[in-house]
């Protein structure tokens, strides 16, 4: 049976088999009553720094662990956040969000994430809601595609909701990476190397950043008086690279190609192979997102890339600020960085 606390004495570890310490063993250690240490824990009273720093001693000292069920009843909060994502295997969104759970967790919240397989205004609304119904605090919603970022028209505006994407008309705070502005930079990289222009593999035209990123690559071009090459689409994946490379491999003057994500460069760089086309002896590649995988790629992929970390801190930011009353149209952009590598290097 465990040792009882004495006022101010010590107390025993907690051990398998033994009660946990609960808020009066922690009381009895650091000298004060209940109701000061449920101040301390819950931040709703005024404390002495000194009697805060006891309470905080003893809590460590016993491994007390507060109730989180009955802190919401005092505080109204659950320490956790829900999070709507897409089902999908691709880089972007699955590393979106790991940077939010991240964040998340080095602030002491939790996540609950509800999949969405088709980003329609009903399923995100839907998921919005069932989050809500389980008394999460605020809600981050994943939004690549357009329609998810029109869904985000039904978000309630009694409720704390922010989106990463969803576009710059969302009715909710958004933060992005300038995908616009990555786009720039590849492009400029490749047009700066010497080259009469830079052929475009985009992405779906559904997904807000395919669209942010042609649009980029587009805007760059037009700044240099430079025609702009036919668009080749792809879906993102390595086969429908390969299918643009060998589809590439064919036009006369071929020198530089800006790839819309390291996938789908990765299938370009084996469609130049087999038509025997060196890179970057006779044509220059560039991708974006810089995936694990890049810097291993045949030639080493000079790419975009998205610090996802940092738009996890940043959309934790905007979330709070929300679910403490701030701006409900806020804006974040975070600035991609290009990383060159031998597939842009020297003939």
């Amino acid at each position: 049976m465990a040792e009882r606390p004495r006022s101010g004495g010590p107390v025993k570890a907690t051990t398998a088999g033994t009660r946990q310490p609960s808020l009066t063993d922690v009381a009895g250690v650091a000298g004060v009553s209940h109701m000061t240490v449920s101040r301390v824990i819950n931040g709703t009273g005024p404390v002495r720094p000194e009697t805060r720093a006891r309470v905080l001693a003893a809590i460590e000292e016993l491994g007390y662990r507060p109730n989180s069920a009955a802190r919401a009843l005092v505080t109204g909060r659950t320490g956790t956040l829900g999070v709507v994502a897409l089902e999908s295997n691709l880089y972007g969104p699955a590393s979106t969000l790991y940077g939010i759970e991240n964040a998340a967790r080095e602030a002491g919240y939790a996540i609950t994430i509800s999949s969405v397989s088709r980003p329609g205004r009903s399923s995100i609304a839907d998921a919005v809601e069932n989050l809500r119904r389980q008394a999460v605090e605020g809600v981050i919603v994943i939004a690549p595609h357009v329609s998810a970022g029109r869904a985000l028209e039904a978000a309630p505006a009694d409720f704390p909701v922010v989106a990463v994407g969803g576009g710059e008309a969302a009715p909710v705070p958004v933060i992005s990476v300038d995908q616009r502005d990555g786009a720039r930079r590849a492009t400029e990289h490749l047009l700066a190397l010497g080259h009469r222009t830079v052929w475009h593999i985009a992405g779906p035209e559904d997904w807000l950043e395919a669209r942010d990123r042609e649009l980029g690559w587009r805007e760059t071009l037009e700044r240099h008086g430079v025609g702009a090459p036919r668009v080749i689409r792809g879906d993102w994946s390595s086969r429908s690279g390969y299918e643009a490379g060998r589809s590439l491999a064919k036009e006369k003057d071929l020198d530089a190609v800006f790839a819309g994500n390291d996938q789908m460069a990765l299938g370009l760089l084996r469609a130049f192979a087999e038509a025997g086309i060196s890179v970057p002896r006779d044509v220059r590649v560039a991708g974006f997102d810089d995936v694990p995988e890049a810097a291993y790629f045949t030639p080493p992929l000079t790419t975009v890339r998205q610090d996802f970390i940092e738009v996890g801190r940043r959309t934790f930011g905007l979330l709070a600020g929300r679910m403490d009353g701030g701006d409900r149209h806020a804006r974040a952009l975070v600035v991609p960085e290009l990383i060159v590598r031998e597939s842009t290097g020297p003939r």
